[in-house]
């Protein structure tokens, strides 16, 4: 944010990682777009791990809770999952990795998500420690 050219800032967007596993840039990216930077969002669905593809008996309580929640929104699991992302103010552009016409449709459902506090308070529990949450992200085998 603080690297200019002659007295002009470089750069006017900023790209992060944001979602429901790992929300720690959150502040840093809120900061950003009060500068006036765009705040672009990749991996709001953490590289599938936000989505029923995800199998991994470990991942099973937190599915668990994304189920409930997508259940009472009436919605799926991902669009809930980019929904959150969304409804973030400082959120200007949330990429959705979507590569299947299939895909792109549940992904749009996000926008249709009424997002609330019900959901944010339930859905604060999946956050990971960063550094367990870049571990595993490297463990995934389609990574």
């Amino acid at each position: 944010m603080q690297i200019e050219v002659d007295g002009v800032r470089l750069f006017d967007s900023v790209q992060a990682t944001w979602n429901l596993l790992e929300p720690s840039a959150g502040v840093t990216l809120a900061q950003a777009h009060h500068a006036g930077l765009t705040v672009i969002i990749k991996e709001a669905l953490a590289n599938g791990r936000l989505t029923l593809r995800n199998a991994a008996l470990q991942f099973a309580e937190k599915l668990a809770v994304l189920q409930a929640q997508a259940k009472r929104l009436h919605t799926t699991v991902d669009a809930l999952a980019l929904a959150a992302a969304v409804a973030q103010p400082w959120a200007d552009v949330v990429l959705s990795g979507a590569a299947t016409i299939e895909q792109i449709r549940s992904n749009l459902r996000a926008l249709d998500v009424n997002w609330d506090a019900e959901a944010e308070n339930a859905l604060a529990s999946l956050a990971e420690l960063p550094d367990a949450y870049w571990t595993k992200r490297s463990d995934l085998e389609w990574n």
